[in-house]
């Protein structure tokens, strides 16, 4: 399984009423840290090599984090002193990531298969591919965000905002905040500032002609947003009710 990173660098201000003075990662759901129980799911499937990129109480993070033996994983961290963004963090990891490499949104919390990700992302050749969830199908917390229109072989056409609804019998899917992405990506991340894949990168590709696709998650599988007090309400609410999973 290639590595990844998981981004864990935020401030955390939306989600400040409910973290207190805990970093973000270290928010407890349903007993363990949020970045634990991602990184469970890495491990379980077959990830061994993870980066987790720090800046906000990044010394409670290691902390509590440590080398990651503990579940199965070889963990280094990279600490940005000014944030770099979601993409900057990727264009900071430089030659590490000389192959395939996941990109893991350390606020969502996520289950499902990874390996069918990554084989999508060979099958087509793609620089990147987004996992998407469909709002309509999918278990989620209500995450903001515009519509991902795909066709139908699952290259990316465009990113919708402003929360505009698919046309009738179009899928409604949403950017689960994870990627399979390439090296050849990081020429097209300005280094030294703070880069976003989904307002910068990305649409940069598409303009460029790039390879860039989505893939659906499976049926079963999850996306929650918990980086606000209401995201993370609604998903304890799922968790209490047996609508979701952690193992």
């Amino acid at each position: 399984m290639i590595p990844a990173l998981v981004l864990a660098a935020g401030l955390g201000t939306r989600i400040r009423p409910v973290a207190g003075a805990l970093p973000k990662p270290l928010i407890p759901f349903g007993g363990p840290p949020i970045l634990v129980h991602n990184l469970r799911w890495l491990a379980a499937s077959g990830v061994r090599t993870v980066w987790i990129n720090l800046h906000y109480q990044a010394a409670s993070i290691t902390a509590a984090i440590g080398n990651g033996a503990a579940l199965g994983l070889d963990i280094a961290y990279l600490f940005e002193p000014d944030l770099l963004g979601t993409a900057g963090a990727f264009g900071n990891l430089g030659d590490r990531a000389s192959g395939t490499a996941l990109v893991v949104y350390g606020d969502n919390l996520l289950r499902f298969d990874l390996a069918a990700l990554l084989a999508r992302h060979r099958a087509t050749g793609a620089a990147a591919t987004i996992a998407l969830f469909d709002r309509a199908r999918h278990t989620h917390t209500g995450i903001a965000g515009g519509r991902v229109d795909v066709d139908t072989d699952g290259r990316v056409l465009g990113f919708i905002e402003g929360g505009a609804p698919p046309p009738p019998g179009a899928p409604d899917l949403v950017n689960a905040g994870v990627y399979a992405v390439e090296p050849e990506v990081r020429r097209l991340i300005p280094p030294g500032r703070a880069v976003d894949f989904g307002r910068e990168v990305f649409p940069a590709m598409l303009h460029r002609g790039d390879e860039l696709f989505g893939h659906v998650i499976e049926s079963g599988g999850y996306c929650l947003g918990l980086d606000t007090p209401e995201s993370h309400r609604a998903g304890t609410a799922l968790l209490e009710a047996g609508a979701i999973a952690l193992a």
